[in-house]
């Protein structure tokens, strides 16, 4: 459960499901890259035709809150970027490119953002992609109460004049303050979706939620909700060429298990798995391409420090000294991933694999510590998937080896949510983004407003906002190591293991987000769906 303010974050429900990838190409395992037949396929040239139906399960799959982008769900959706394409995405090496847009700047001391957009795009009903369309968008954006928006991570827009249009292919924000993830926010937010304003006009709220209108390389033919949404090839997408395939399917399926037996069946062409037992043996079978990505949204153990006994430093020092994450990775993971430190995983911009004077583990220190203490009584509680269970059953174990007492409690995401609302101990979450200084980043597990923190600490808060004002990039990569280090110096969360989504396609499959390594800004991959294909 992590309620999306710049972008969906779902890594409290599912903590194998994180995310990112910064760089492509690499060997299998926790660097990233590709195993399988496919695992030299970039080279070939792309094929055009055919349908790939790509598999979605749990909360990869959100057709209930429908797929207007501003009031739907997950941004980056693994839907509406193939409906509305993006103004903007991240290359493999992690830069930023332009699509339907051209370009942009950001001046001012950080507080205003230019954006330039493609002469001649239209929708597919035919109708312009400009600079209106693109303002209409942004104020709708911003106004919806979607979890998507930006404007929990944006400054806010200066009152004036807070969004303008010099000419008719470009748009001008000016914010009250600089905030340095401001292009970060919009790739991974629903601003990057651009809906055409005359089909919502046309069709109505309600119908425009099931088939919505955009400039994205394939259009909506079919849509039933919660189980297959059909989306055919966009005859009028403005780059000549694309896309390679004639239709897309997203079907939903139960669970990682339902969609390896589809994959094998040949029903479903990719998918993305997270159970560590299946990705084994996907990688050890030729007839699958196996992708694993890096991680950015680390997992954790968070901690109440406003309340007993957490806000007392030496029981935050003995969970960390009695938390073996490296164990958690091989057990659990198969040691797929590497273990983590801070808020900073493999595919983060800013990215230290290890945090200087971070407390590892050391039962005897436990021990004293909680000897100490006369005693130790934790109720820590998590999601209710496989994975997660175990993995809270795994650390209630190793906690009670050093004399704690702990009591479990899976729960549902509406659970998880009751649990936060309420007095709490600690919690199996995860933390992190792409760029750490979005809201959906660091901030959402440290900042004291924050509604999903456990700490409440000024300085920290304002190590955050420095960081966030800061437009040089080496500046901040300093800040946020410094906050890494402090927040290990403070005790406020141990870090466990940087896990990170799974791409399995049949071997014919090919394309960037399937079986080529592109940077994931958000919980889930989101491949570029006009690069894909198929063929051998």
């Amino acid at each position: 459960m992590r309620p999306r303010t710049g972008y969906l974050a779902v890594a409290i429900a599912v903590v194998a499901a994180v995310l990112a990838a910064c760089s492509s190409g690499g060997s299998s395992g926790t660097s990233g890259g590709t195993s399988g037949t496919s695992a030299t396929t970039s080279a070939q040239s792309p094929q055009y035709g055919g349908t790939l139906n790509y598999l979605v399960s749990g909360l990869l799959s959100e057709w209930d809150l429908g797929l207007d982008p501003a009031t739907g769900g997950a941004a980056p959706s693994i839907y509406e970027d193939a409906i509305f394409g993006q103004l903007f995405r991240l290359t493999p090496s992690g830069g930023i490119q332009p699509v339907l847009a051209t370009g942009y700047t950001v001046t001012d001391g950080g507080t205003v953002l230019t954006i330039t957009l493609h002469s001649g795009v239209k929708f597919s009903d035919g109708t312009p992609l400009n600079a209106a369309a693109v303002v209409w968008n942004i104020n709708r954006d911003l106004a919806t109460p979607s979890t998507a928006s930006p404007v929990g991570s944006w400054p806010p827009l200066v009152k004036t004049n807070g969004i303008t249009t010099p000419n008719n292919l470009t748009v001008v924000l000016h914010f009250s303050a600089p905030y340095a993830p401001l292009i970060a926010t919009l790739i991974g937010s629903n601003v990057n979706h651009i809906a055409s304003p005359a089909a919502f006009a046309k069709l109505g709220a309600k119908q425009f939620q099931k088939s919505p209108v955009g400039a994205g390389p394939f259009e909506v033919e079919s849509n039933l909700v919660d189980h297959q949404l059909t989306l055919t090839k966009n005859p009028s997408y403005f780059q000549t060429g694309r896309p390679y395939l004639d239709k897309l399917e997203f079907t939903a399926v139960a669970d990682d298990q339902t969609a390896m037996e589809s994959l094998q069946a040949g029903s479903g062409q990719a998918a993305q798995i997270t159970t560590p037992q299946m990705i084994t043996e996907a990688q050890g079978n030729s007839q699958f391409t196996t992708m694993i990505t890096k991680g950015s949204t680390p997992t954790l153990i968070q901690l109440n420090t406003s309340a007993p006994p957490f806000n007392n430093k030496l029981a935050r020092q003995a969970i960390y000294y009695a938390t073996d994450a490296q164990a958690l990775a091989q057990h659990l993971y198969n040691s797929m991933f590497p273990t983590s430190e801070s808020f900073l995983g493999p595919g983060d911009l800013f990215y230290q694999p290890t945090v200087p004077g971070y407390p590892g583990y050391d039962p005897a220190k436990a021990k004293q510590i909680v000897t100490s203490l006369g005693g130790l009584d934790i109720s820590l509680f998590g999601p209710n998937d496989p994975l997660d269970t175990e993995a809270l059953q795994a650390i209630a174990q190793m906690w009670q080896q050093v004399g704690i007492k702990v009591t479990v409690h899976p729960y549902s995401l509406e659970g998880q949510i009751q649990a936060f609302s309420k007095s709490w101990q600690a919690a199996l979450q995860s933390n992190g983004a792409w760029d750490p200084g979005i809201s959906d980043g660091l901030p959402f597990r440290f900042l004291s407003a924050a509604p999903f923190s456990g700490v409440h600490d000024k300085s920290l808060d304002a190590m955050m906002a420095q960081a966030d004002a800061t437009l040089d990039t080496a500046q901040r990569a300093t800040d946020y190591h410094n906050i890494a280090q402090y927040i290990s110096s403070q005790a406020y969360a141990p870090f466990l293991v940087a896990s990170a989504p799974v791409s399995v396609t049949a071997s014919d499959v090919h394309g960037p987000g399937l079986t080529t390594e592109i940077p994931v800004i958000s919980t889930v991959i989101v491949p570029y769906w006009d690069e894909a294909w198929i063929g051998k």
